[in-house]
């Protein structure tokens, strides 16, 4: 029951980034808002952070970071430079998360360690992989300064929102983990809703 229990949580915290990268995502594309990125990951910071307050697990994390590509992919229009940057952040805060993290019940330094060094390692990993593996032509013209900027510009400001996200998004995951203990039919029940309802509000907001 518990392992089933974790796998509808990784799916409701996956979805819920989706529908922000769908929705919120274009909002801000439409409006052509400033580091528009960074206000992505600053939401999936948050929930990614949540989800380990209830779902301590190695590898967590990054399935939530499948689930959000997933949903983005079967929503909205196949941009895969936003895709690889789901997947990025995803797989560096599960790297992080589960060195700094594992085992924690209480919020510490390692909690805002572990923002600021996914930041930082998953804007690294996608400027890099998406320049010289991809060599997608945007990125190419822009050469290094580009990738530079997007490591230390962007990234300095997705660490620095992390910084403070993360911790208390851990925080409301191990209280909110706790409360729903108590009631664990009804959680894994409203869970699958909440997985139901948002796929069905992405075919609409995409």
């Amino acid at each position: 029951m518990r392992k089933f229990k974790n796998w509808a949580w990784l799916l409701f915290f996956g979805s819920l980034w989706g529908i922000m990268e769908v929705a919120g995502g274009g909002v801000l594309s439409r409006y052509n808002m400033p580091h528009s990125a960074v206000i992505l990951a600053a939401w999936a910071f948050i929930i990614m952070a949540i989800a380990r307050g209830i779902v301590n697990k190695p590898g967590s994390s990054t399935v939530i970071g499948i689930v959000a590509v997933i949903f983005k992919l079967a929503n909205a229009a196949p941009f895969f430079c936003h895709l690889l940057g789901i997947f990025a952040l995803g797989l560096t805060f599960d790297v992080f998360s589960s060195l700094l993290m594992k085992n924690e019940r209480k919020i510490s330094f390692r909690t805002s360690l572990t923002g600021a060094l996914s930041a930082y390692s998953g804007y690294a990993l996608f400027a890099i992989v998406i320049t010289y593996i991809v060599q997608y032509k945007y990125w190419i013209a822009g050469g290094l300064p580009k990738v530079l900027n997007h490591i230390f510009v962007g990234g300095s400001l997705a660490a620095l929102t992390a910084v403070v996200l993360v911790p208390l998004g851990y925080w409301v995951g191990i209280n909110s983990g706790n409360l729903f203990e108590r009631r664990p039919v009804w959680t894994y029940a409203g869970t699958l809703m909440g997985v139901v309802l948002l796929w069905t509000l992405g075919r609409f907001v995409g």
